[in-house]
Order: structure tokens, then C-alpha cells, then sequence
């Protein structure tokens, strides 16, 4: 499964516009849930047909339409013809491996982002598309499946918390970023912990199973700067936008969020630094436990070189070799080989290379 690039075969040699679904199928049928309210009213509820929202958009209601389900074709076709929205604001959406970006048309602002989660049996990141239209009077979200992303926003609006119920279209937008940076923001923070335990695992031992840690975190890292630092990009130009659709009083939060986000990159940015040192600090181990290795095996090297030599000497078969009659000619050539070891053993102590 491609994680970091989506396959574009099903749209190869397409005129612009055409609406093909690039990615994986992740709900078996799409639903429609629309959430419509004001500071005294509150309807939740799911939809049969996506027509029927079309009762709801041309009210003083802040209504919020959310998709579950990218892969139906007519589906999204009706939804641009019902909202008048661009082909190639279709086609993006349509698209999972869509660049998280900020796009402005006449009618409406497009936004899209990728919600990160971890996967605990896969032990790896994964991601959906939010897309995200931005409309006078309604606001659409599409996700590729159903998921409990929202629910904190959802909960917000049922018990009236915050301003939410008193603001526009544009808080409420903003307010389903905020929930997605922060998952940003904790996602980091728990790649951060495992990557500075990893520094005591350096220290104590050498071992395979650290290195794999290390590029596993590593590769996880880049996932979440791919998808991360676009994300500010998008952020940042929603935040400066003069789009009538974006309120002064909304800005402020934008803003705010844009500062979020920038704290988010920048966490990536030093956790890939200190991935890149802790690399290098194990190669260093791993080169200076070999130079220990080598160390012992050169003195024992140099030891047996003159032993050897020694033991060459009186090993020859010469017929006439003076000390071959005497008696204690074994235990003197014994007592020479260690004699001579201890020497060499105490002079490599007193140059410290013991």
C-alpha cells in the first residue's frame, strides 16, 4: 500500500474535470449526516438523499453537511450541480492523495487536509482526505470514511460550549481544524517520546533492534512532515485571505491556529534533527565497540608475534642446536614465552592502550 504517493492510472490521458475516484474504497455506501443550527435551534440528522439538503442551505441556519464516502461518482456530480461548484474542485475532491491546499472560487472557498491517526496493529501512521467547501450558507465536508473526528465539534454544538452556536459558517470551519492540528499536535508529541527514550537505549547497548527503531521513526516522521507542513501552507493562506466568506472576528482564530501548526512543523523539524543525530550516534557506537574489538585482537596478535617467532626458533629441525641436550630446556623455553608476553602486556599498560 502506497502511503506517500496515490496511483493516477484511472484518470491518464482524462480531460480536466472528469470525475474519477483516485485512492481506496474505505465505506461500503456513502452517507449523509447534516447538522443544522442556530443559537436557539438544533437539528442532527441523517439524509437519504443528498437533494434533500438543498431545503437547508437558503436559511439563516448555519447548516453543516458532511459526506462519509468518496467513491460514488454521482454522488459527487449531483452535489456540484446542486451547490454550483467547479470540475476541478470536483476532481480534487475525488482525489485521496490530494495536497493539503487552500483554493479560492467565486462561489466558495476549498479546502483540503489529511487527518492523521496511529495504527496500533500496523504500527504506522495513517491518514483520510477532509475536503472542505466553505460556502455563504453551508459548509461541506467529505471524508473517505466514517470516523469519530468530529465528534468533539459535534458535542460542542449539542451543549452550546463556546461561541460556536453565536458564529458563522467560518468559525465552525474553524473549529473542525483546530480538532484535526491538535491530533496533530499530540500525534507529534508521542512519536517525540519514543524518540528521545531512544537516547538511553543508545547509550546502554548496540544493538539491531535500536537502529530498526530508529528508521522506523524515521520514516514515520517523514510521513507526518508530508502531510503536516502543507497543512500550514493551507492554514496560512485561509488565515490571509481577504474573502468576504472569512469574517474579521474569525481571523483572529485563524491566526491563532496558524501559530499552532507553525509549533507543529517545527517539532517535526527538530525530531527528524534528532533522529539524524541518534543515527549517527549509534554508527559512532557501533565504530567505536569495533575499534574495542579490533584493540583486543591486535594485542593478542602482537603478543603471539614474538612467541611465535620464539617458538619458530626452537621448533627447527637443525640436528646440532646447542640447547636441545640440555635438561630444563623445555621449562626455560616456557618460562621465556610467558616472561616475554607479561613484558609486552606491561608495556601496552603503560601507554594506556589496555
Amino acid at each position: 500500500m502506497a502511503r506517500f504517493f496515490k496511483k493516477r492510472e484511472e484518470n491518464k490521458g482524462l480531460a480536466p474535470g472528469e470525475l474519477v475516484f483516485i485512492g481506496d474504497q474505505k465505506a461500503e455506501n456513502p452517507q449523509v449526516r447534516i447538522i443544522d443550527y442556530t443559537n436557539e435551534t438544533l437539528r442532527d440528522e441523517v439524509l437519504s438523499d443528498i437533494k434533500e439538503s438543498i431545503n437547508f442551505i437558503h436559511t439563516d441556519t448555519v447548516t453543516w453537511i458532511n459526506i462519509d464516502g468518496l467513491h460514488d461518482t454521482e454522488l459527487i456530480r449531483t452535489v456540484g450541480s446542486l451547490f454550483k461548484l467547479h470540475p476541478l474542485l470536483l476532481e480534487d475532491l475525488m482525489n485521496t492523495g490530494q495536497r493539503p491546499k487552500t483554493e479560492e472560487f467565486d462561489n466558495c472557498l476549498f479546502v483540503t487536509f489529511k487527518m492523521i491517526k496511529f495504527d496500533t496493529e500496523k504500527n504506522l501512521f495513517i491518514s483520510d482526505q477532509l475536503s472542505m467547501i466553505i460556502g455563504e450558507t453551508y459548509l461541506l465536508t467529505f471524508q473517505e470514511k466514517p470516523g469519530q473526528w468530529f465528534d468533539p465539534v459535534r458535542d460542542r454544538i449539542k451543549k452550546k460550549k463556546g461561541r460556536i452556536r453565536v458564529s458563522g459558517i467560518d468559525y465552525l470551519a474553524y473549529a473542525i481544524f483546530d480538532t484535526i492540528v491538535d491530533s496533530y499536535i499530540y500525534n507529534i508529541e508521542r512519536m517525540g517520546e519514543k524518540i528521545e527514550d531512544l537516547d538511553d537505549e543508545i547509550g546502554v547497548d548496540v544493538d539491531w533492534a535500536v537502529l530498526d527503531k530508529i528508521n522506523t521513526h524515521k520514516k514515520e516522521m517523514n510521513y507526518l512532515r508530508k502531510q503536516i507542513r502543507p497543512a500550514r501552507e493551507a492554514i496560512i493562506k485561509l488565515a490571509k485571505t481577504e474573502n468576504y466568506l472569512i469574517h474579521e472576528n474569525t481571523r483572529p482564530f485563524l491566526k491563532d491556529l496558524q501559530d499552532l501548526i507553525t509549533q507543529a512543523t517545527e517539532a517535526i523539524d527538530t525530531y527528524r534533527e534528532m533522529l539524524s543525530d541518534q543515527l549517527n550516534m549509534y554508527n559512532s557506537s557501533v565504530s567505536n565497540k569495533m575499534n574495542e574489538i579490533m584493540k583486543v585482537l591486535t594485542v593478542f596478535a602482537a603478543i603471539f608475534i614474538p612467541l611465535t617467532f620464539i617458538a619458530g626458533v626452537y621448533g627447527t629441525n637443525f640436528k646440532f642446536l646447542p640447547e636441545l641436550e640440555f635438561r630444563y630446556s623445555y621449562y626455560v623455553f616456557w618460562f621465556v614465552l610467558i616472561v616475554v608476553a607479561l613484558i609486552m602486556l606491561y608495556s601496552f599498560k603503560r601507554k594506556k592502550w589496555l
